[in-house]
């Protein structure tokens, strides 16, 4: 009799365990699954709303500030406390760090030592004096809204009111010679992925504020990768061979907000070029320019 119950134990432990395997692997196949989008006229699956990264702020490309500030963090340093921590957002090379060409390193570690207390004018992120962040800070930095119409795709930044306008049209790239802040994109999708190509770059933002940087001939490879109605995941492969040794990139988990406020709108970003707080970021003893006294 007992082994008859233990015989009957193993064989419904067995079909249980043969039911948990099956509705795991259901459960696999449905999150590979692409998701459903309603689609546009155009075709363009509707992902329009506002969307913002997982971890915000463009103080450093290696250690993303969740809304801190590095006021803030230096507060906790004086009081003896460690400012949070957050993984980089360069996933390769795999130890987190931008591939430098010898000369650029040097720059960026100069720029970066006089973060705090700059005292050159080269020392100033350039975001200070409101100008545009250029493509791949912006999406880091504040918030964003996406708009689509037929035939387009359009990024509208909180910061610094940048927007992207992303044909998605096979039409080539503009000019070489024609260099623009937030570059020249052109883009298609490819199912629920948003594929962006940038180039003509002026690059006189910074990509952070600690020192990051490139150069006019960056080129970066942007993938927008939309895997709900609540989250996307940016991908981008930057590569510029002026200024770095190899490609390397980044990428972020970005998610969906104010989906309960119908009438939210971007806030107004009252910054402008003449700008007075760049002037007080610097050391009071450095002569400003005739213009500014």
């Amino acid at each position: 009799m007992i082994t008859r119950v233990h015989g009957l134990f193993a064989a419904i432990t067995g079909i249980g365990i043969a039911w948990l395997l099956l509705l795991a692997s259901a459960a696999g196949q449905s999150s590979s699954a692409p998701a459903t989008f309603a689609r546009l006229s155009d075709g363009q699956p509707d992902v329009q709303g506002f969307w913002v990264a997982q971890y915000p702020g463009a103080y450093s490309l290696n250690n993303p500030r969740k809304g801190g500030t590095r006021l803030k963090e230096k507060l906790l340093e004086q009081q003896g406390k460690k400012p949070p921590t957050y993984p980089s957002r360069v996933v390769d090379p795999p130890d987190g760090t931008i591939p430098y060409l010898p000369w650029a390193l040097a720059k960026k570690q100069d720029i970066e030592a006089h973060v705090d207390a700059p005292t050159k004018q080269e020392y100033i992120d350039p975001q200070m004096r409101c100008l545009p962040g250029g493509p791949v800070r912006a999406m880091f930095w504040t918030g964003y809204q996406v708009l689509q119409y037929p035939g387009y795709v359009l990024f509208l930044y909180e910061q610094a009111h940048d927007f992207r306008i992303i044909p998605l049209d096979p039409h080539p790239h503009i000019g070489e010679s024609m260099k623009l802040w937030m570059g020249d994109s052109r883009g298609h999708w490819e199912g629920n992925t948003l594929v962006v190509d940038v180039t003509n770059n002026n690059s006189k933002g910074r990509l952070d504020t600690e020192g990051n940087f490139a150069g006019e001939k960056l080129h970066v490879a942007e993938r927008f990768i939309f895997r709900d109605q609540k989250t996307m995941d940016y991908e981008a492969i930057v590569e510029d061979p002026s200024v770095y040794s190899k490609p390397w990139k980044i990428a972020s988990r970005m998610v969906r907000e104010h989906q309960r406020e119908p009438n939210f709108e971007l806030w107004e970003d009252a910054c402008h070029e003449g700008e007075r707080n760049a002037d007080g970021s610097l050391l009071t003893d450095v002569p400003k320019p005739d213009s500014a006294k």
